[in-house]
Protein backbone atom coordinates (compact mmCIF):
# COMPACT_ATOMS: atom_id res chain seq x y z
CA UNK A 1 0.00 0.00 0.00
CA UNK A 2 1.18 3.21 -1.24
CA UNK A 3 0.84 6.12 1.39
CA UNK A 4 1.36 10.05 1.36
CA UNK A 5 3.42 11.57 3.41
CA UNK A 6 1.04 13.45 5.04
CA UNK A 7 -1.05 10.44 5.86
CA UNK A 8 1.95 8.94 7.24
CA UNK A 9 2.21 12.08 9.56
CA UNK A 10 -1.58 12.03 10.14
CA UNK A 11 -0.90 7.93 11.26
CA UNK A 12 2.04 9.41 13.44
CA UNK A 13 -0.45 11.82 15.36
CA UNK A 14 -3.29 9.53 16.04
CA UNK A 15 -0.81 6.67 17.69
CA UNK A 16 0.83 9.46 19.84
CA UNK A 17 -3.06 10.93 20.77
CA UNK A 18 -4.26 7.59 21.28
CA UNK A 19 -1.56 6.76 23.77
CA UNK A 20 -2.42 9.53 25.39
CA UNK A 21 -5.46 10.47 24.97
CA UNK A 22 -7.44 7.11 24.12
CA UNK A 23 -8.99 8.46 20.65
CA UNK A 24 -7.97 11.35 18.41
CA UNK A 25 -9.90 13.75 18.40
CA UNK A 26 -10.60 16.13 15.44
CA UNK A 27 -9.94 19.53 17.56
CA UNK A 28 -6.72 17.56 19.20
CA UNK A 29 -5.77 16.32 15.19
CA UNK A 30 -6.36 20.14 14.08
CA UNK A 31 -3.95 21.25 16.90
CA UNK A 32 -1.23 18.62 16.29
CA UNK A 33 -1.43 19.17 12.22
CA UNK A 34 -1.75 23.11 12.27
CA UNK A 35 -4.81 21.93 10.05
CA UNK A 36 -8.36 23.61 9.59
CA UNK A 37 -10.76 20.63 11.15
CA UNK A 38 -12.53 20.74 8.22
CA UNK A 39 -9.35 19.14 5.95
CA UNK A 40 -8.80 16.67 8.90
CA UNK A 41 -12.29 15.42 8.59
CA UNK A 42 -11.16 15.21 4.71
CA UNK A 43 -8.09 13.21 5.47
CA UNK A 44 -9.59 11.29 8.34
CA UNK A 45 -12.61 9.90 5.49
CA UNK A 46 -9.42 8.71 3.65
CA UNK A 47 -7.49 6.79 5.92
CA UNK A 48 -10.78 5.45 6.73
CA UNK A 49 -11.43 4.15 3.20
CA UNK A 50 -7.43 3.27 3.44
CA UNK A 51 -8.54 0.75 6.37
CA UNK A 52 -6.22 2.51 8.15
CA UNK A 53 -8.45 4.39 10.91
CA UNK A 54 -11.34 3.35 12.40
CA UNK A 55 -13.28 6.95 12.62
CA UNK A 56 -16.75 7.87 14.10
CA UNK A 57 -18.24 11.77 13.61
CA UNK A 58 -17.75 13.90 16.68
CA UNK A 59 -16.04 11.28 18.80
CA UNK A 60 -12.58 11.08 17.13
CA UNK A 61 -10.16 8.27 14.85
CA UNK A 62 -8.53 5.10 16.33
CA UNK A 63 -5.97 3.20 14.00
CA UNK A 64 -6.36 -0.08 13.01
CA UNK A 65 -3.57 -3.28 13.50
CA UNK A 66 -2.41 -1.64 9.54
CA UNK A 67 -2.59 1.83 10.65
CA UNK A 68 -0.49 0.77 13.68
CA UNK A 69 2.11 -1.00 11.69
CA UNK A 70 2.27 2.26 9.33
CA UNK A 71 2.97 4.79 12.10
CA UNK A 72 4.91 2.74 13.85
CA UNK A 73 7.30 2.16 10.87
CA UNK A 74 7.50 6.26 9.91
CA UNK A 75 8.61 6.09 13.93
CA UNK A 76 10.99 3.41 13.76
CA UNK A 77 12.81 5.03 10.63
CA UNK A 78 12.89 8.38 12.25
CA UNK A 79 14.20 7.39 15.36
CA UNK A 80 16.76 5.48 13.21
CA UNK A 81 17.48 8.22 10.93
CA UNK A 82 18.58 9.94 14.18
CA UNK A 83 20.71 7.72 15.29
CA UNK A 84 22.64 7.37 11.76
CA UNK A 85 22.78 11.46 11.78
CA UNK A 86 24.60 11.34 15.29
CA UNK A 87 26.85 8.03 15.60
CA UNK A 88 27.70 8.26 11.41
CA UNK A 89 27.92 11.78 10.28
CA UNK A 90 28.93 13.38 14.00
CA UNK A 91 25.47 15.63 14.11
CA UNK A 92 24.70 17.22 17.32
CA UNK A 93 21.65 15.65 19.14
CA UNK A 94 19.73 19.14 18.90
CA UNK A 95 19.83 19.55 15.05
CA UNK A 96 19.28 16.26 13.71
CA UNK A 97 15.03 16.21 14.95
CA UNK A 98 14.24 18.01 11.60
CA UNK A 99 16.49 15.91 9.40
CA UNK A 100 15.09 13.12 10.30
CA UNK A 101 11.32 14.39 10.15
CA UNK A 102 12.21 14.24 6.30
CA UNK A 103 13.99 10.68 6.16
CA UNK A 104 11.30 9.26 7.70
CA UNK A 105 9.48 9.18 4.70
CA UNK A 106 12.52 7.56 2.75
CA UNK A 107 12.40 3.88 2.42
CA UNK A 108 10.01 0.62 2.59
CA UNK A 109 10.42 -1.95 5.30
CA UNK A 110 13.17 -3.90 3.73
CA UNK A 111 15.41 -1.03 3.55
CA UNK A 112 14.48 0.43 7.17
CA UNK A 113 16.23 -3.46 8.09
CA UNK A 114 18.85 -2.97 6.69
CA UNK A 115 19.41 0.12 8.10
CA UNK A 116 18.70 -1.09 11.37
CA UNK A 117 21.42 -3.74 10.77
CA UNK A 118 24.16 -1.25 9.59
CA UNK A 119 23.47 0.35 13.39
CA UNK A 120 23.86 -2.91 14.85
CA UNK A 121 20.08 -2.59 16.07
CA UNK A 122 20.02 0.19 18.40
CA UNK A 123 17.39 0.10 20.95
CA UNK A 124 17.18 3.85 21.71
CA UNK A 125 17.75 7.22 19.90
CA UNK A 126 19.96 9.76 20.37
CA UNK A 127 17.58 11.56 22.76
CA UNK A 128 16.73 8.40 24.78
CA UNK A 129 13.21 7.27 23.41
CA UNK A 130 12.58 3.81 22.26
CA UNK A 131 13.05 2.54 18.64
CA UNK A 132 10.54 0.23 17.55
CA UNK A 133 11.91 -2.98 16.07
CA UNK A 134 10.92 -4.84 13.02
CA UNK A 135 7.57 -6.14 14.87
CA UNK A 136 6.70 -2.88 16.24
CA UNK A 137 7.44 -3.56 19.81
CA UNK A 138 9.44 -0.28 21.97
CA UNK A 139 11.85 -1.32 24.80
CA UNK A 140 11.26 0.71 27.63
CA UNK A 141 13.78 1.24 29.93
CA UNK A 142 12.63 1.00 33.85
CA UNK A 143 12.11 2.61 36.55
CA UNK A 144 12.67 6.35 34.39
CA UNK A 145 11.22 9.77 36.59
CA UNK A 146 11.74 13.37 35.48
CA UNK A 147 14.38 14.58 37.24
CA UNK A 148 12.59 17.16 39.37
CA UNK A 149 10.67 14.21 41.45
CA UNK A 150 14.48 13.18 42.45
CA UNK A 151 15.20 14.34 46.61
CA UNK A 152 18.47 15.85 47.34
CA UNK A 153 20.97 13.49 47.59
CA UNK A 154 20.06 11.39 45.13
CA UNK A 155 22.50 10.17 42.67
CA UNK A 156 20.95 9.73 38.96
CA UNK A 157 22.03 8.89 35.39
CA UNK A 158 19.92 10.93 32.55
CA UNK A 159 18.34 8.81 30.30
CA UNK A 160 16.06 10.69 28.07
CA UNK A 161 14.16 13.88 27.60
CA UNK A 162 10.34 14.23 26.86
CA UNK A 163 11.45 17.71 24.80
CA UNK A 164 13.47 16.98 21.96
CA UNK A 165 13.32 20.59 20.48
CA UNK A 166 16.53 21.97 19.38
CA UNK A 167 15.86 25.14 21.66
CA UNK A 168 15.69 22.80 24.62
CA UNK A 169 18.57 20.73 23.66
CA UNK A 170 20.55 23.79 23.09
CA UNK A 171 20.15 24.80 25.92
CA UNK A 172 21.22 20.99 28.04
CA UNK A 173 24.06 21.79 26.00
CA UNK A 174 24.93 25.05 27.40
CA UNK A 175 24.47 23.76 30.94
CA UNK A 176 26.50 20.35 30.38
CA UNK A 177 23.42 17.87 30.63
CA UNK A 178 23.78 14.59 28.08
CA UNK A 179 22.73 11.13 27.80
CA UNK A 180 24.94 9.12 29.76
CA UNK A 181 26.03 11.47 32.53
CA UNK A 182 25.26 11.05 36.07
CA UNK A 183 24.47 14.02 38.58
CA UNK A 184 23.68 14.08 42.50
CA UNK A 185 20.78 16.61 43.42
CA UNK A 186 22.57 19.09 45.54
CA UNK A 187 20.38 21.22 46.03
CA UNK A 188 16.36 22.11 45.77
CA UNK A 189 14.84 25.15 46.23
CA UNK A 190 11.37 25.46 47.95
CA UNK A 191 10.50 28.87 46.12
CA UNK A 192 10.54 27.92 42.70
CA UNK A 193 11.39 24.57 42.55
CA UNK A 194 14.94 24.65 40.80
CA UNK A 195 17.48 23.05 41.58
CA UNK A 196 21.71 22.20 41.55
CA UNK A 197 22.95 19.37 40.34
CA UNK A 198 26.53 18.24 40.87
CA UNK A 199 28.19 16.68 38.50
CA UNK A 200 31.09 14.29 38.47
CA UNK A 201 33.86 16.94 38.52
CA UNK A 202 32.12 18.51 41.33
CA UNK A 203 30.53 20.87 38.77
CA UNK A 204 27.01 22.58 40.19
CA UNK A 205 24.66 23.07 37.32
CA UNK A 206 21.57 24.99 37.85
CA UNK A 207 18.24 23.89 36.80
CA UNK A 208 15.04 25.28 36.62
CA UNK A 209 11.81 23.20 37.42
CA UNK A 210 10.64 23.46 33.90
CA UNK A 211 13.53 22.26 32.81
CA UNK A 212 14.04 19.74 34.84
CA UNK A 213 10.71 18.41 34.97
CA UNK A 214 11.47 17.43 31.05
CA UNK A 215 14.17 15.63 31.79
CA UNK A 216 14.07 11.96 32.20
CA UNK A 217 16.65 9.95 34.54
CA UNK A 218 17.33 6.75 35.98
CA UNK A 219 18.07 6.60 40.17
CA UNK A 220 21.12 4.72 41.14
CA UNK A 221 21.27 2.47 44.24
Amino acid sequence: MNISISQENYLKSILKLEASDGVATNQALAQNMESTPAAVTGMLRKLMKEGLIEYEAYHGARLTESGKHHALLTIRKHRLWEVFLVEKLNFPWDSVHSLAEELEHVGDEAFVNRLDEFLNHPVFDPHGDPIPDAKGVMRERPNLIPSNLAEVGDVFVVCGVVDSSSEFLRHLNQLGVKLGKSFQVYKRYAFDGSSEWKGNQGRLVTLSSHVSEKILIQLQS
